[in-house]
């Protein structure tokens, strides 16, 4: 356990950043997963429309600065491809 005032201060900081971050990334996992499930029924409108849903969410997760850029763009483009394919 640290003694330091300051390092007591981050300690407490990085949990609560932590946590934060945590609950992003779940809703991220979540959204994705609406999207796999419409998919998966054959719903192209559905899947369209939580598509989009699902592209915000994550780009709103990059600006927070949970996901690198890099990651961003691989996940948005895999669901959207996903969706594109459908038929």
């Amino acid at each position: 356990m640290a003694n330091i005032k300051s390092a007591k201060k981050r300690i407490l900081v990085n949990r609560t950043k932590a946590e934060r971050n945590k609950a992003i990334r779940s809703h991220v996992k979540t959204a994705m997963k609406k999207v796999y499930a419409a998919i998966a029924t054959g719903d192209k409108a559905a899947a369209t429309t939580e598509l989009a849903a699902a592209t915000k969410v994550i780009e709103m997760a990059g600006t927070k600065g949970v996901y690198h850029k890099n990651n961003i763009a691989h996940k948005v483009s895999r669901i959207s491809k996903a969706v594109n394919e459908m038929a």
